[in-house]
């Protein structure tokens, strides 16, 4: 069973088709995932299951990969708690879920501008534009970089979970570069095509990182740690002055006129 939970889930997963839908009925969700090389080990780990959880996921998997087998996972000690249950972060993550809940609002307004897009329409293009601004400057300059410049240097930036995370910012900013390209050539279909993209990028992005991530970075952090960080990212917000205050207001604007 140990040279199991020291294989790659992505080998896993093509050598035994099942274990991808095993691993996702806990919410686990490998199957689509972009990096795909964390240890099975790893998965476990991060994704904060408790012990009876992880005891019927590996009792699952391990039947599934050694059918011929009678295999008998022990039951650890809990220290996780209940899927399903209230999340709970320090301070300095309850800001960084706080801003996502902003992008989400963002990300909710995608498919009711892509409906009425008329890019031969200067105020059409100027709202792409707009949220290109806030997509660049709240979630990329100011959210983004809280995590990588701040959060993720608290942790080897080689960990297979921040790689996927790091992948998925860059692909973020590829879907924001194509779509800014479009905009002044008034390509609907390519627009429409990358703000589609990046709306189910970032609304997966956002939950691994609000429901696996952060929570597991709580667990891992010092105290010391979280009051270093608490007081870093309060200097971002200082010098960004009020800039993401006109960025919210452009988000409450946006949909104040959708409603």
């Amino acid at each position: 069973m140990e040279a199991l939970l020291n294989r790659g889930i992505k080998q896993i997963i093509d050598e035994h088709a099942e274990v991808g839908p095993i691993l996702e009925a806990y919410g686990i969700g490998c199957v689509p995932c972009s990096v795909g090389t964390c240890l099975l080990k790893d998965i476990v780990d991060i994704h904060g299951l408790t012990a009876v959880q992880e005891q019927e996921l590996m009792t699952k998997i391990a039947k599934e990969v050694y059918p011929d087998r009678d295999i008998v996972i022990p039951l650890r000690e809990d220290t996780a708690p209940a899927q399903g249950g209230e999340l709970t972060y320090s301070p300095p993550i309850k800001k960084l879920v706080d801003e996502h809940a902003w992008i989400k609002r963002l990300l909710a307004q995608i498919p009711a501008v892509i409906e009425k897009l008329d890019l031969s329409s200067e105020s059409d293009r100027r709202l792409v534009r707009d949220m290109l601004d806030f997509i660049r400057n709240y979630a990329d300059r100011f959210h983004h970089a809280k995590e990588e410049d701040i959060l993720f240097k608290y942790f080897d930036e080689n960990l297979d979970i921040l790689q996927v995370m790091f992948t998925d910012h860059e692909s973020g900013r590829a879907h924001v570069r194509a779509i800014a390209e479009a905009v002044e050539t008034q390509d609907r279909a390519v627009v429409c095509e990358h703000l589609t993209a990046y709306r189910e990028l970032l609304t997966e992005h956002i939950k691994k990182e609000d429901e696996i991530l952060y929570p597991w970075m709580d667990k891992e952090l010092s105290d010391s740690q979280i009051g270093q960080m608490f007081s870093a990212f309060a200097d971002v917000d200082v010098a960004f002055g009020d800039g993401p205050a006109k960025h919210i207001a452009f988000i409450e604007t946006l949909e104040a006129a959708s409603s």
